[in-house]
């Protein structure tokens, strides 16, 4: 019985750790790209029960496979612990407190949720520079207008599809443009935000639909999107931000190379995974909202927020700029 379970057990987190490397975009493939941490301690725990088999050349053989599948997947994560060193380096109190900072918050609201209040006590905390909101619609839009005060900048794009987005701005917005850049009504924001001390970033707020039975079947309207903003980031020597929902997690292939062809950095590489989603269940979170960066910015700090009875927690990420630091 334990034999016969532990073959089941091995083939199939074999299986798993296999399937992203087909050459295909379907969601059956892909979306095993994103349990990378769960499997690796499914891996662990049958690399438990296997080694209490009887030593046999059966019980070597499955040792060896699931021995196999943890490299490979711990290889993945691995960047994403405080064993690794960190990509975006840190800012001291002495320089953030005579240089421009950013403050960011990223919050995937839910569209159905009603829960506004708690949204608006964190901005009321935290005091973000900038906020985007995701999912929201004309309800979240009108629910949020107490927090206008504070951001004199808007920009309103409700949709009744979960797509919806706004951005919220103490500073001014230029160059502003919504688009659909894949799909149809599923909008990106693009602009440039004019901060203290003439400094003027490029934002890219995104939330590309993901590879899923319920959304996409495949994975290519999302990569596609990504690769998009990277090609044309790459182009560009001014300071730049990506963030949003972007229905991809840190350590897929995608965002790697999303990471190398934009140039841009990742400030949790080598401080933790920051697992945004799902908010409901602590055993299956993984980090799908991101904050990228030019090399521009060192970190302040970047926090998972309190829940807001959303799906998602909400991102926090406040960055210096290097520019300004003398």
């Amino acid at each position: 019985m334990l034999e016969t379970s532990l073959i089941c057990t091995t083939g199939f987190l074999v299986a798993i750790t296999l399937l992203p490397l087909l050459p295909s975009n379907h969601w059956l493939c892909r979306s095993w790209e994103f349990p990378r941490v769960q499997i690796v301690f499914l891996i662990l725990v049958n690399i438990l029960l296997t080694v209490s088999f009887t030593e046999t050349t059966l019980m070597y053989c499955l040792l060896l496979l699931n021995l196999a599948s943890l490299i490979y997947q711990s290889i993945w994560i691995f960047p994403y612990t405080f064993l690794y060193p960190k990509e975006v380096e840190q800012a001291e109190n002495s320089q953030v407190e005579s240089n421009v900072t950013i403050k960011v918050i990223t919050a995937n609201v839910l569209m159905p949720n009603k829960s506004v209040q708690k949204l608006i006590d964190i901005v009321t905390e935290y005091k973000p520079d900038i906020l985007v909101t995701l999912e929201t619609n004309k309800w979240w839009q009108d629910a949020l207008i107490p927090i206008h005060e504070s951001f004199p900048y808007r920009v309103n794009k409700p949709l009744e599809n979960l797509y919806g987005m706004h951005v919220y701005s103490k500073y001014e917005i230029s160059d502003l443009q919504v688009l659909e850049l894949i799909e149809k009504d599923i909008p990106s924001v693009h602009c440039r935000i004019q901060f203290p001390q003439n400094v003027k970033v490029k934002f890219h707020f995104m939330h590309p639909a993901p590879p899923s039975p319920t959304e996409n079947e495949t994975a290519n309207p999302r990569d596609k999107e990504l690769i998009l903003i990277a090609d044309e980031v790459k182009h560009t020597q001014q300071p730049t931000i990506v963030t949003g929902d972007l229905n991809d997690v840190a350590w897929s292939p995608t965002t790697r190379h999303f990471r190398h062809l934009s140039g841009l950095k990742d400030p949790r590489i080598g401080r933790g995974f920051f697992n945004t989603f799902h908010a409901d269940y602590p055993v299956i979170r993984w980090p799908l909202d991101h904050l990228f960066h030019s090399q521009h910015f060192m970190l302040v700090d970047i926090k998972r927020l309190p829940s807001i009875d959303s799906d998602h927690f909400p991102l926090y990420t406040e960055l210096m700029v290097k520019s300004h630091m003398d």
